[in-house]
Parts: structure tokens; sequence; C-alpha cells
């Protein structure tokens, strides 16, 4: 009996469907890809529930035919390429004919579509690929696709869409790259009924600003490179435009963003010492090569591209870079013009003349054991106080046993720790203990404290806010604020009193009572949760936590005061877990005695 047969193209449909709409965003992705194949010069993208409910894109490009708006959902049917051949010299964002396919496949679909020589349109209905409807209508010239119910026939697909923030984040990342590489488009995104982002065409500096702010348009340098392999053009940060993480980071070619490790370790690699190890700095970086050098058909998601000059172009970039930064000054330089500066005289020993030069005066010959030197002698009559103390033990003729078991206890305690610390280096506390020497790294240790300080406020609501004397402007890229507004309460139950002001700006009036810099810690807060990618809210309470506990603990080098050591030895062992830190490191290690004497022996 034959046992292979031909899947049914529902299923075939689905499995595909499973590599190109992996969430939302992937459905954003491919239909704004194809509006901007289709020359629209206006884009506008609606979301309902994170694209769950809803999702609708409106383009006002060339539109489609009634056949073609059929064929459009068959699979393996493009326009953009006819023969083999074509890969070579692809001059589109899609070209393999599986998204709308795919799309359909999941989801309900309609379709309202026009071109410039009808009349009239034509508004198509599908339901997991098949079609339900299909009428004439009125509409403007374009394509209008609206697809709702995402993943309603895959229940398992739909289980494991995360939280509606993270989802519309990823929409939002999404929907930059696709701006971010067409200028001369207008592009609008609105969340719920609510504008997110408002882009009119105009240059690619202009399209940075518009995205990211004004802040971080003041803060990149223009590229400009061309040669016979490749033209690179962008714009790069400054090396003051360095973060820890976080820092936008953008590579395209021929209209396409891409990833590529070895492009971005080029461009990290020409800001080598002048930025500290770790650090990211921004960069927008546009490639235009021949299509016939690349190789974008690797993967669905066309993100991963190999390019056949790949080593000369990693040279390319390197050096365009470094001639950024030093055309423009961004290098570090040694100036030598000292026109207009003060005259400081150099030392000159001849020039002194009478005058002496000071003189310390020592005794080589003293010794300070020595016992002829009677102001090293000891002042304290030890004989007449142990006289007084063996006085006052015989006229005691009923012993305190209470007294003396109390001292026992409290001499017990204090063999298992002593009272005494010592700091080493500015970054260990010292304490003698009963199995030896205790050591504990203070930072780690006010890093545990403050962590399920904050973790205790959140879960309580208790914390206290302290109103700023004046407000402090946060201003946020749009993925950023929305991001920010999902999280707002979870950042006001740690003590930050925010307001929206609309768009991607906010307003802090208050703070932790003692918080520096609360606008540093509110971006610090969001650039850690949008590195989880979780929505889970044990962790996200843990990374805002962490992230302010870090913020406000005492630094390594920080000289501390016994009354602080002590304080906040007392604090780490109330903690829940003294041994680790809230990310798994050691705080507290001992040096048994054992080891100690084997030291000395």
């Amino acid at each position: 009996m034959d046992i292979i047969h031909l899947l049914p193209d529902s299923v075939a449909n689905q499995i595909a469907a499973g590599e190109v709409v992996q969430r939302p965003a992937s459905v954003i992705k491919e239909l704004m890809e194809n509006a901007v194949d289709a020359g629209a010069t206006t884009i506008d993208v609606l979301v309902q529930d994170a694209g769950r409910t809803s999702i609708q894109v409106i383009d006002d490009g060339k539109g489609m035919t009634e056949t073609d708006a059929r064929m459009a959902f068959e699979r393996h049917a493009t326009s953009k390429i006819a023969k083999a051949e074509d890969l070579f010299t692809l001059q589109t964002m899609g070209f393999r004919g599986e998204a709308l396919p795919s799309i359909a496949a999941v989801s309900q679909v309609k379709l309202t579509t026009r071109t410039a020589e009808q009349e009239l349109g034509v508004q198509l209905c599908l339901e997991g690929s098949k079609v339900v409807s299909q009428e004439v209508c009125s509409c403007p010239v374009g394509a209008n696709f609206e697809v709702s119910n995402l993943f309603f026939n895959v229940p398992a697909r739909r289980k494991f869409l995360k939280s509606n923030q993270t989802e519309l984040n990823n929409i939002i990342q999404d929907f930059e790259r696709i701006a971010l590489v067409n200028p001369s488009v207008s592009f609008t995104l609105s969340s719920n009924g609510n504008q997110l982002m408002q882009l009119p065409a105009g240059g690619s500096l202009q399209r940075i600003v518009g995205i990211f702010g004004k802040k971080l348009g003041e803060q990149l340098l223009p590229l400009q490179v061309e040669t016979s392999l490749v033209k690179i053009s962008g714009f790069v940060g400054k090396p003051e435009a360095a973060r820890k993480k976080g820092a936008s980071q953008f590579l395209f070619v021929n209209g396409r963003f891409m990833r590529h490790p070895r492009f971005h370790y080029a461009v990290m690699e020409a800001f080598s010492h002048l930025i500290p190890d770790g650090d990211q700095v921004p960069y927008f970086i546009y490639f235009e090569v021949d299509p016939a050098n690349i190789d974008v058909n690797i993967h669905p998601t066309k993100t991963e591209i190999k390019f056949e000059n790949e080593t000369e172009i990693w040279s390319i970039v390197l050096a365009g870079v470094r001639d950024a930064l030093g055309k423009f000054n961004a290098v570090p330089t040694i100036d030598f013009d000292v026109e207009g500066r003060p005259d400081i005289p150099t030392y000159d020993a001849r020039g002194l003349g009478d005058v002496k030069v000071p003189r310390v005066q020592v005794n080589p010959t003293y010794n300070p054991f020595s016992s002829h030197n009677e102001s090293r002698k000891p002042t304290r009559q030890w004989e007449k106080l142990y006289e007084q103390a063996a006085a006052s033990q015989t006229n005691q003729s009923i012993p305190n046993t209470q007294n003396i078991q109390s001292s026992q206890n409290l001499f017990q305690e204090e063999m298992e720790m002593s009272s005494q610390h010592y700091q080493y280096k500015g970054q260990y506390i010292l304490t003698a203990v009963q199995s030896g020497l205790m050591m504990v790294d203070q930072r780690r240790a006010h890093v545990r404290i403050l962590y399920e300080r904050y973790m205790k406020q959140m879960q309580e609501h208790n914390a206290a806010t302290q109103g700023l004397l004046f407000p402090e402007l946060l201003e946020l890229s749009p993925s950023d604020a929305a991001l920010l507004t999902g999280i707002l309460d979870d950042v006001r139950a740690l003590g930050f009193d925010i307001t929206s002001l609309g768009g991607s700006s906010f307003s802090i009036v208050g703070a932790p009572s003692g918080q520096s810099n609360p606008v540093a810690v509110v971006q610090q807060m969001v650039e850690s949760v949008k590195q989880q990618d979780g929505a889970h809210a044990d962790a996200l309470h843990h990374q805002l936590a962490l992230v302010l506990a870090r913020h406000n603990a005492i630094e390594i080098g920080e000289v501390l005061t016994p009354v602080q050591m002590e304080t906040l030895i007392g604090d780490l062992f109330q903690c829940d877990n003294p041994n680790l830190s809230p990310s798994g490191k050691t705080i507290i290690t001992i040096l048994q005695q054992e080891q100690i004497d084997k030291m000395f022996n």
C-alpha cells in the first residue's frame, strides 16, 4: 500500500505560513513592502490590539485588477520575477509570491483595490485561503488590506503570541525599518485609534529625526563613500553618542534592511579607543551594490544577505567610518596652538639667585622602638588597674548569674561575627567570623538590599515619591514610548511620577527620594524591558527593580565608614537571599580558618 501522498492546499499553506507569518509584525512587514513595490507615495498602517484583532494597510500605489487580485493569493504567484535569472537583478522587496497566500491561510482577509484605468474596483474576502465573496465596489486607486483574527484557525500559534505591548513593539520596529529606507514615502502608524507616528516625505536625516528625535539627529555625522564595488551613504554617531545598550543601529542594502555581523564589527572597529569597551554607537548605513553581487534568497524574512565581495566591502566600511570621524573632528587631536595662551615659565635652577629651596629636616638615627625614647613609654599603670578589678570582685558576695549568662551570649555572638569591619580596596568588606574570614562584595550586597526593597514596594504599592523642583522632559522613540506606556503603572509603583505629554514625550514630575538623574534611569528601564522581550509580570518587575537597584547602589571604590559597613552587613543578612545577587553572582565568601592556617605552614 502506498503511504506517500500530497498534502491538501490548506495544510501546505499553513506550513508555508509558519515561515513567513510568525507574528503580527510579519504581516505588516509584508504588506508594507508590497505597497512600496507598488509605487505608493503614502502608506497608512492601523492596528487593533497589537494586530491580534485587526491589521489594516492602506496605500495609494498602482492597485490591482480583478484578475490580479485573485491571482495574488495563489502560492508562488508574483509580478516581481518571471524567470530564474531575475533573481540576480532584483529591484523589489518581495519576489517569492508567498506573502499574501501565507497571510490568507491563517487569517481573514478583505482586499479592496482599484487601478487608475478602472472606474470601479473590486472587494475580495478570504478566510483560511478560501474565497468567501467577491464584488465590485467604489474605492480610491491603490490597495486596502484588512487582516482580521490572525491565527484564528491555528490556536497553538495564537497562544504563543506575546503580550500586546511586546507585539506592538515588534510592529513599530518593522515599521521603522521600512520607513527609514524609504524617506520619499509618507507613513503613518496608529494603534487602537491613537496615532503613534506621522512621517512626511523628506530626506534621510529628516526621517531619522522624525523617528528617533532631534537629539539623536544632532549627534550624527554624515558618511559618504563611492567605489566601483559599493556606494555607501548614511550617518554614524559621534563618540559621545555611545551608550551601554539600545543604540539605534541599522544596515540597509539596495533599499532592504539586513543583519550583517561583519559589517557591524567594521563600524565598531572604527570606534576602537574612542568609546569604552562594550558601548554601542548609533549608525544608519545604506549600501548600494550590483544586485548580481548579493544573494537575498537565503531566508524567507530576507534579512540575511550574502555578499560576493564581503572582505573588500568590510575594509571600505572601516575606512569610510574612520574618514567620517576624522573629517568632522570627532577624533580627539593634540592641540599645538599656543597663540594667546598664558606663558607658564619652566623651572630653571640657574635663575633662582638667593632663593633657597625648602628642605625637610629628619633625624636618620631615630628609632621608635628604642628603650631610651621616653616619649614612647606607656602611661597606663596596668598593675593598679588589676588590683582595683580584683578588689571589686572580692566585694561581690552574690554573683549576678543573669549578667554572666548575657555576657556569655554576647561573647558567643561576637565570636560568630566580629563587630569590626575592614574595607579592602574600596570593593570588599572583611569581617572575622567563627569559621574564618568573611569577605563581602559591597556593591553586590547593596544591589541585593535595594532590589528586595524595590520588589516589595511594587508588590505593596507603597513607594514614596518626592516632587522635583523642575519637571524633567523625557523624549523617547515611538517604539520606546509605546513600551513605557505599557509599563507605566509598574514604574509609578517604584515612586516615579510620570505623565504623558502626547506623542513620544513624557514629563517626570516626581521620583523616589534621593533619586539622581531620573531621565536616565527610566531610559535604562525601557531598554532593559525591551531586551527581555517577555510578558510575564514577575520577569518585568525583576528587570525594573534590578535597573533601579544597580543605578542607586554604591560604586566600587567608594569608601565606607565603620557605621555604614555595619549597617550594610546588617541589612544584607535581613534579605531573603544574602548569598547571591539578583543576577546570580556571589556576594559572600568565607576563607576557612584551616585554609588560613595552611598558608602559614
